[in-house]
C-alpha cells in the first residue's frame, strides 16, 4: 500500500513552484497524495522567512500537525530551514530539516530508517543544509500538474544578486542562477499540451533571467520564444524589479494578448531617502516613469507593487511622500508589508527603528488606499470586454475567474475551468466583476 504524504507552503510563487516540484517527486516514488495533515504518514512543510511573522507561523502549524498526527513523519524545508536550521531543529516533534539546497533529497528522508544512519544526538532532529554553489546555471523543476488545478507555474530563474539592506532572501536562495532556455520552452510545451490555458513564469529575480547563462538570453528573448509556441494560450509574469523590466517586454506586451497584461514591480517606498537607505537601485521618478510607460502603452493594464512600512528612519514625512507618490501613480493594487528586523541584514543593525503601532497605522492606511485604488481600476472596466481565465473551484452559484490584468471575475456556473474566454463587464459587486455572457477567446 502506497504512503501518504502532505505539503505545506508558505510564501510566495516560487516556493509554491518549488512544492509542486516536491510533490511530483513524492508522486513518482509511487506516494499518494493525502487530502489533509491529519491522514499523512509524511508531512513536508515549506517554509518562508521573510518576516518574524512568518517564522511564527512555520512553527505554528508544525506543532499542530504533530499533535494532530502524532505518527507522521514531518519534515520542514524552504527559506526558514535554510536561514536557522538550529531554531527550527528545536520545534518540538520534528524529524528533519532540510535547506533549500537538499530538497531533492526529501523522498530519502522520508524514510524513517534514515534515522539510523543520522549523526545528530539521539533524538534530535535530522539537519541537512549546504551552502549554495556559485553555478550560473539550474535544472527545470519538471512539474506535471495534475487534479484538476489550473495556472502551473514554471521557475525559470533562482536567488539574487542585489544588496537591499532589509532583505535576508539572497543568503537563502543563493546567487541568481537561470534555467536553460531549451528546457523552458521543452515545460511549457509539456503544458500547452496538457491542455493549461494558462502559465506563470516565475523566480526570485526574474528581471535577471538569463543574464548569467552563456550566452545571455535575456528575458524579452525568452519571451519571444514562448508567445511564438503554437497552441499557447497565456502567459503570466510574476513580481519583477523595476530597473529589470525591459522596454522590450513592455512592447512586447502591448502587442500580443499572449502575455496576461499585468505588471507586478516592486517600490518598497515612496521616499527617495528611505530608498537610498534601502540600497534600491533607483529613485521615486525613475520608477514612475516605468509604470507610466506601462499604463500609456498597455491602458487596461493590472499594475501592483510591494511596499515595507516602517522601514528603520522611516518619517511621518516619508510616509506621507509614499501616500502621495501612489495617489498620483497608475497602480491597481498594493501589497503591504509592516517592515521586519532579519537577523543578518543591515538594516537589523540599524538604531532608528519605527514604534510597531506607528508602523500599523501607516500599514492600514496604505491598504485602505489600496483598496481604494483597485476599486477605482475595477470601476473602470464596467462596459468595457476583458479577457480573463476561468478557474477550477466553483463558489455557490458560480465560477471564479481571473481577469488577463489580474481581477476577479463572476462567471455562469455552467462554464468550464482552465478556459481562456472574453466577455463584457456588466457590474461590480464587491470584490469581483460580472460577466453575464462569455465566449472563447
Amino acid at each position: 500500500m502506497s504512503r501518504k504524504f502532505y505539503i505545506a507552503t508558505f510564501g510566495c510563487r516560487t516556493n509554491q513552484a518549488d512544492s509542486a516540484a516536491i510533490r511530483e517527486d513524492f508522486l513518482n516514488s509511487e506516494f499518494e497524495e493525502a487530502g489533509h495533515h491529519r491522514d499523512a504518514e509524511v508531512i513536508v512543510v515549506n517554509s518562508c522567512t521573510v518576516t518574524h511573522r512568518s517564522d511564527q507561523q512555520v512553527r505554528q502549524l508544525a506543532r499542530r500537525m504533530r499533535r494532530d498526527n502524532p505518527n507522521a513523519r514531518i519534515l520542514i524545508t524552504g527559506c526558514y530551514a535554510q536561514r536557522d536550521p538550529k531554531r527550527v531543529s528545536r520545534i518540538e516533534g520534528i524529524d528533519a530539516v532540510v535547506g533549500n539546497t537538499r530538497k531533492q533529497e526529501l523522498v530519502t528522508l522520508s524514510d524513517p530508517e534514515q534515522e539510523a544512519s543520522s549523526q545528530q544526538v539521539s533524538g534530535s532532529p535530522r539537519i541537512e543544509h549546504d551552502n549554495f554553489e556559485k553555478k550560473r546555471a539550474i535544472d527545470l523543476q519538471e512539474v506535471t500538474i495534475i487534479g484538476g488545478k489550473t495556472r502551473p507555474f514554471v521557475k525559470i530563474q533562482d536567488g539574487c544578486d542585489a544588496k537591499c539592506t532589509y532583505c535576508i532572501i539572497p543568503a537563502v536562495r543563493g546567487p541568481s542562477r537561470s534555467v536553460p532556455p531549451e528546457q523552458i520552452i521543452q515545460q511549457v510545451e509539456r503544458l500547452i499540451a496538457g491542455g493549461f490555458a494558462e502559465i506563470v513564469l516565475t523566480g526570485i529575480h526574474i528581471g535577471t533571467y538569463g543574464m548569467h547563462l552563456t550566452p545571455r538570453f535575456p528575458l524579452d528573448r525568452l519571451l519571444e520564444e514562448l508567445c511564438a509556441l503554437p497552441g499557447l494560450g497565456q502567459l503570466r509574469i510574476s513580481s519583477i524589479e523595476p530597473m529589470e523590466l525591459s522596454r522590450r517586454v513592455i512592447d512586447l506586451a502591448s502587442t500580443t494578448d499572449r502575455i496576461a497584461p499585468h505588471f507586478h514591480i516592486c517600490l518598497q517606498s515612496g521616499s527617495d531617502p528611505i530608498l537610498r537607505q534601502m540600497l534600491r537601485p533607483y529613485n521615486t521618478g525613475r520608477f514612475l516613469g516605468i509604470v507610466q510607460e506601462i499604463r500609456e502603452k498597455i491602458p487596461q493594464a493590472g499594475i501592483g507593487t510591494d511596499l515595507i512600512v516602517g522601514f528603520p528612519g522611516e518619517t511621518e514625512a516619508d510616509h506621507e511622500a509614499t501616500l502621495k507618490l501612489l495617489e498620483d501613480a497608475p497602480f491597481t493594487y498594493l501589497h503591504v508589508f509592516p517592515y521586519s528586523d532579519r537577523s543578518g541584514t543591515v538594516a537589523s543593525k540599524m538604531t532608528d527603528k519605527v514604534r510597531s503601532e506607528t508602523i500599523r497605522r501607516r500599514a492600514d492606511e496604505l491598504r485602505q488606499l489600496s483598496d481604494q485604488l483597485t476599486e477605482r481600476f475595477q470601476s473602470r472596466q464596467l462596459g468595457k470586454e476583458i479577457q480573463f481565465l476561468t478557474l477550477t473551484e466553483k463558489k455557490k452559484g458560480f465560477r471564479e475567474a481571473l481577469s488577463g490584468n489580474y481581477l476577479k471575475v463572476r462567471v455562469a456556473p455552467s462554464i468550464p475551468g482552465n478556459q481562456l474566454m472574453k466577455g463584457m463587464v456588466t457590474r461590480r459587486e464587491g470584490e469581483y466583476l460580472h460577466v453575464d455572457e462569455a465566449s472563447s477567446r
